[in-house]
């Protein structure tokens, strides 16, 4: 399966974690930045990611736990430049909020150099 078909079929698939987070993330709806998810990068597909910050957020099941995997993408990733935000799934289900209040922090330095892609500023919403 190519990589585009399997990253449509993982936005048609996505976690009960992964569409709360994307229900803030989308069409500008976190303080005016730009998301977009389950996005091909190099060899691996990305949960979500902000070009114009190079970060790039993880949603995380127990599969995840110590996996040697995601260290090595996360090494490859971080060296084209990416910063990366993993939060287990029961995290964003249950401290929205302070997920979401995370990447905002992630992103602000973003904003304030003037940077990336912004519309109006919006408030984090629950």
């Amino acid at each position: 399966m190519d990589q585009r078909k399997f990253a449509r079929d993982l936005r048609r698939n996505m976690t009960n974690a992964e569409r709360l987070l994307w229900r803030h993330l989308r069409a500008y709806r976190l303080c005016g930045n730009k998301f977009r998810r389950q996005q091909p990068i190099g060899p691996y597909i990305v949960d979500f990611v902000h070009f114009g910050a190079r970060l790039i957020v993880e949603c995380d099941g127990g599969q995840h736990n110590e996996s040697v995997g995601d260290r090595r993408r996360d090494a490859w990733l971080q060296q084209q430049g990416f910063r990366i935000l993993r939060f287990w799934n029961h995290e964003i289900l249950n401290e929205t909020e302070s997920v979401l209040t995370a990447i905002h922090n992630a992103t602000s330095a973003l904003s304030s150099r003037g940077e990336g892609l912004k519309r109006g500023a919006k408030p984090v919403q629950e």
